[in-house]
């Protein structure tokens, strides 16, 4: 939008295109391929003098570009990319610009470690992990060296906070770009561009989308930035699809409202839990006894719909916990409009060794819960049947 506009403004009319026909929201263009009244023409938009549309897997695709539009504005940034998932975002951007090598800071979805210790290091590409208690390492470092620093903020599934300011600062200082996974957080809660990184990643499967509907990503960034990606979303084949693109942006549009009522509900159940018998820990950055909820005050505006438990009981009663469990489905991702429940172990952190899990405090009596749409009155008493 040409006025500067609050998020939920932008979220509803940031990159529309409204058409002939008079909708107020950008139509489904499923055309592969689009059509010039010339060679002359033609060439304008390939060799880039005019802006227009060409090849859906290109990106050049009015519904595709109109997303993207809405992406950028989203989070505060110059551009944005759109991918068919979180995990193409990632994969692009690490094979952009990973050459030197990357460092990941704490916990991380499992796919995203996997990609890093599996993929990229067999392209003789370094990669290190450090744990957020191990920051004192990071500098050493960026000084041999280093490409991009990746973190989740909060992170997956102990909802660890990082300072992404600091961070950002320090890593600068060694000209390292700072990529900041904001999946869980979201732009309605947090805003890692204005705190100081870089770029900014989505699994826009999970609260963009919010409906367990679609697959996608994205990227958000400076055009500079940026450009260097696009070769490889466009040769790895990761497009997003049109239709796929069309109901993100229908998704978009509700995105604040959403956001608000899962952390709302989320608080509720977080706190009702930390006072239960058979709880052990309650991880959810707005419990004023977590230890990262100063620094989660500072840069969040709101606390997320995600938190984790872990239980007075060994890895076998917990199962039996989570299949008494009703209300909430028993599923893998998040954000949608249905809660969820997982234990980190069987799921997002299945393939990590015991060894690595341990080193991570990831436990078998560990419980994430995705919140969603429904009455926190109904979610909590579903919990404490399970209890019985």
């Amino acid at each position: 939008m040409e006025m500067k506009s609050g998020l939920s403004t932008q979220c509803v009319h940031s990159g529309e295109i409204h058409d002939s026909e008079g909708s107020p929201h950008t139509p489904i263009y499923n055309s592969t391929t689009f059509a010039f009244p010339s060679t002359k023409a033609l060439l304008d938009v390939v060799e880039g003098r005019k802006q227009g549309n060409l090849y859906t897997r290109y990106g050049l695709n009015p519904t595709i570009k109109s997303l993207e539009v809405k992406l950028a504005a989203i989070e505060h940034a110059e551009s944005a990319i759109a991918f068919c998932s979180g995990m193409a975002a990632e994969a692009a951007l690490f094979l952009a610009y990973a050459r030197k090598g990357v460092v990941c800071l704490g916990d991380a979805y499992g796919g995203t470690l996997e990609f890093l210790e599996s993929h990229l290091r067999s392209l003789n590409i370094p990669v290190h992990f450090l744990l957020g208690r191990e920051l004192e390492k990071l500098t050493p470092l960026l000084k041999q060296g280093i490409d991009i620093v990746f973190f989740e903020t909060p992170t997956n599934p102990v909802l660890e906070i990082f300072d992404i300011k600091e961070i950002s600062d320090i890593s600068h200082r060694y000209n390292t770009l700072v990529c900041v996974d904001n999946t869980f957080a979201t732009p309605v809660n947090q805003n890692p561009l204005l705190l100081g990184a870089d770029i900014v990643v989505h699994s826009a499967t999970k609260y963009l989308g919010g409906h367990s509907d679609i697959t996608a990503g994205a990227l958000m960034g400076s055009k500079k930035i940026l450009e260097p990606v696009l070769p490889w979303r466009k040769n790895l084949g990761q497009m997003i699809a049109p239709e796929v693109a069309s109901l993100l942006l229908r998704s978009i549009r509700s995105l604040v409202l959403r956001v608000k009522q899962q952390n709302e509900t989320a608080m509720a159940v977080a706190l009702k839990l930390s006072k239960h018998p058979k709880v052990k820990k309650v991880y959810y950055p707005g419990l004023e006894n977590f230890p990262y909820n100063t620094l989660a005050k500072e840069q969040m505006k709101g606390f997320g719909g995600m938190l984790t438990i872990e239980l007075h009981q060994d890895t076998k009663k917990t199962v039996e916990f989570v299949d008494k469990i009703k209300l909430f489905k028993i599923a893998p991702s998040l954000g949608g409009a249905e809660s969820l429940v997982t234990q980190p172990v069987t799921t997002t952190h299945h393939g990590l060794t015991v060894a690595e899990l341990e080193r991570r405090g990831i436990t078998g009596s560990m419980v994430r819960f995705s919140i969603g749409f429904e009455d926190a009155e109904d979610l909590i008493a579903d919990l404490e049947q399970a209890f019985l």
